[in-house]
């Protein structure tokens, strides 16, 4: 039994109430209880009764030295007090508030350990917390005290008394991962010793050698999961050869209706030495908004189909993966490509014909949504897959694109600009490829920070807009109004007004509580130009091409991110007419107003994705939980930018090592990564 498969059952006083209520925090097993990390901690050693200071929190050992008395105030409100004596003779009361239960427990004589705030004027302390002294250390005083994030009937005291448990029962069953080699290089304590500290630290130096340790190991684990896989990928998986000629590549650029940037040209290299390979692709394109990758994509799968294979381009929505297959039949079709598009609301027959197709190889290019990676999708010989706007995808999720063919070539794309401290952990089994260049002629977008007491004038602009034929997106935080956010617009209550500031032209709404076909037929009618004012939440497409829209007006644009902003700002000046951006925001914040200031300063998306990162950290980045990105349980992406450097060129060095799957100085990480699934079976195990 191991830690990690070891229920956190096995340990006294866990049954089957306090079990469910462990689980809601994530620990099921002895490892995920010794690895749930504090959040913060507590100066709880012992002061001298002399030096206590009014008004501030205190920690103080004393005896009791009297009866305890209980106050009623109302039915329910209650008071404790009971007179106390510190070891320097200081006689003082111990406060209670609502919690009559600990008048029975407060006997004379008693030695205990109170924290809470000290009154100088009534010479009481009001109690936060107790604990009686008892023989034997005590993991809840006199120290340096965990404090947990906790639920339910799972109090602080509780997840201390049973990790201190886990740790003296079972502490000599931690493996140690890092070699030696390591750990003496970077002068690293040994595993059971960082766990054991950064629980019960003796002081505060032990604390940050504890927490050296375990973030650098966080880091170093996550770093060889992403390198093993793309290891393994490259190495035990030879790809397909793809061997179309520089004049099939030559005919495929004199079909674009514009002169490629040097950003395009210098990407397309890349991709076409990747494919030339024996080895798979594992690609990242990364590119600002309307910089240019879907050619790079078609290109892509162009080469396959004339190196006599398939190659699919898997999208998020549907309105983007059928504006994806008008372009490819448009630019493909004539140089004998034959294009299909499938999606979840096509008809049963319609269907039918197109697997048929994918399964024969008549369908060259298929272009789809996620439907493309159901079981019943058979290719004949997928070589590349192309994935738009997936930079939510982890390592597990980009594996079930591989199982389509025989080690494709993978392509993944992003709109969505990355600072490299974060593209290193998230992508870090990526070769990274940058756009960054727009195409020539693109006008710039205007960007205008207004505060709200000029929306009427911005409304008036807009007008104007679409009075020349122009249409515009009015973007809002939330979908209706909420008791729990004051002073925030919805979309809701915005629609139901702008209906009659733009009387004479059609407002749709659009929501993330709409259905999933509702809001396709919405989008559908805002392209189509049926809606001229789409009010939205955040819910906008990337990647949808509107060239006839012209105004981006945004709402209490305070709530957003630098990057969410950018995003949103990127759906116009997509077309011929000149457009504009307007940021309607008061922030509170100097951070808020630091945002607003950086977008009309740029329009670049990796300056913009860099000022993010430093205002709002990585968690706030990405969003919350979203799939793909690291949930760190002690390190930190941006404070541990450097720790995670190290991490990976130390893992590279390993990796590299010729007999790293083989020496018994890394048999522990091999096992790791074979408890991950990142490593399933090696030729001659």
């Amino acid at each position: 039994m191991t830690l990690g498969t070891a229920p956190v059952s096995v340990l006294p006083g866990v049954g089957p109430q306090r079990l469910k209520t462990l689980g809601l925090l994530g620990i099921f097993t002895l490892f995920d209880l010794l690895s749930y990390y504090p959040f913060r901690y507590e100066d709880r050693n012992a002061q001298p009764g002399r030096e206590l200071e009014h008004g501030a929190r205190v920690t103080v050992r004393v005896t009791i030295d009297g009866a305890a008395g209980l106050k009623y105030r109302g039915k329910r409100a209650s008071t404790t007090i009971v007179p106390i004596v510190t070891e320097d003779f200081r006689r003082l009361h111990a406060v209670w508030f609502n919690q009559p239960y600990v008048k029975d427990q407060l006997k004379p004589g008693r030695k205990m350990t109170v924290t809470g705030k000290y009154d100088a004027n009534r010479r009481s302390i009001t109690v936060a917390t107790h604990d009686f002294v008892v023989s034997g250390e005590t993991v809840h005083s006199n120290r340096i005290v965990p404090v947990y994030n906790v639920k339910a009937d799972i109090t602080p005291k509780i997840l201390r008394n049973l990790i201190a448990q886990a740790v003296k029962t079972y502490g000599e069953k931690i493996p140690e991962l890092l070699p030696i080699a390591l750990r003496q290089k970077y002068r690293l304590i040994d595993r059971l010793d960082a766990i054991q500290e950064i629980h019960f630290p003796k002081n505060s130096d032990t604390l940050h050698q504890a927490r050296r340790r375990l973030i650098f190991e966080e880091f170093f684990l996550f770093q060889l999961k992403l390198q093993a896989f793309r290891w393994i990928h490259r190495h035990e998986q030879p790809g397909v050869v793809h061997v179309a000629t520089d004049e099939e590549v030559e005919r495929f650029i004199g079909r674009l209706p514009f002169e490629m940037t040097g950003a395009q040209k210098r990407v397309a290299v890349e991709i076409l030495q990747d494919m030339k390979s024996k080895m798979p692709m594992n690609r990242l394109v990364q590119g600002d908004v309307g910089s240019g990758k879907t050619i790079l994509a078609f290109l892509a799968a162009f080469v396959a189909v004339r190196s006599g294979h398939q190659g699919a381009i898997l999208v998020p929505t549907e309105i983007l993966a059928e504006q994806h297959f008008r372009s490819a039949v448009e630019l493909l079709e004539p140089l004998g490509v034959q294009s299909v598009l499938l999606v979840g609301s096509q008809k049963e027959k319609e269907r039918r014909e197109v697997l048929a197709a994918i399964e024969s190889g008549a369908a060259q290019v298929i272009i789809g949504t996620h439907a493309l990676l159901e079981e019943g999708v058979r290719f004949r010989s997928l070589s590349v897959v192309v994935t738009d706007e997936q930079h939510r995808f982890g390592v597990e999720q980009r594996s079930i694109f591989r199982q389509k063919g025989h080690a494709p070539d993978v392509l993944f794309m992003s709109a969505t600009p990355i600072p490299r401290t974060l593209a290193m952990s998230v992508f870090g089994d990526l070769d990274v490829s940058l756009v960054d260049e727009l195409p020539a002629g693109r006008k710039p977008i205007q960007t205008y920070w207004i505060t709200p007491d000029k929306e009427d004038r911005s409304l008036r602009f807009i007008r104007s807009e679409l009075a020349k034929g122009r249409q515009a997106y009015i973007v809002c935080p939330l979908v209706e109004e909420s008791d729990k956010v004051e002073g925030v617009v919805n979309a809701t209550d915005l629609y139901e007004m702008l209906k009659d500031w733009f009387a004479g032209f059609e407002v749709g709404l659009m929501h993330g509580k709409l259905r999933p076909t509702d809001k396709e037929e919405v989008m559908r009618r805002f392209i189509d130009q049926d809606i001229q004012v789409l009010v939205s939440t955040t819910v906008i497409e990337v990647g949808v091409n509107v060239p006839n829209a012209t105004v981006m007006m945004v709402y209490n644009a305070e709530r957003f991110g630098l990057a969410q902003l950018h995003q949103l700002r990127g759906r116009v000046g997509r077309g011929e007419h000149a457009s504009s951006c307007i940021l309607m925001s008061k922030p509170d914040t100097e951070a808020g107003q630091e945002r607003m200031k950086a977008m009309v300063a740029t329009q670049n998306g990796f300056v913009l994705a860099e000022k993010d990162l430093e205002l709002r950290g990585p968690g706030e980045f990405f969003g919350v939980r979203q799939s793909g990105i690291p949930d760190f349980k002690i390190g930190d992406l941006l404070q541990d930018a450097k720790i995670m450097q190290v991490a990976r060129d130390e893992v590279q060095t390993c990796i590299r090592t010729p007999d790293f799957w083989t020496l018994p100085s890394y048999a522990q990480l091999v096992d790791f990564l074979k408890q991950e699934k990142v490593l399933l079976q090696r030729a001659g195990d």
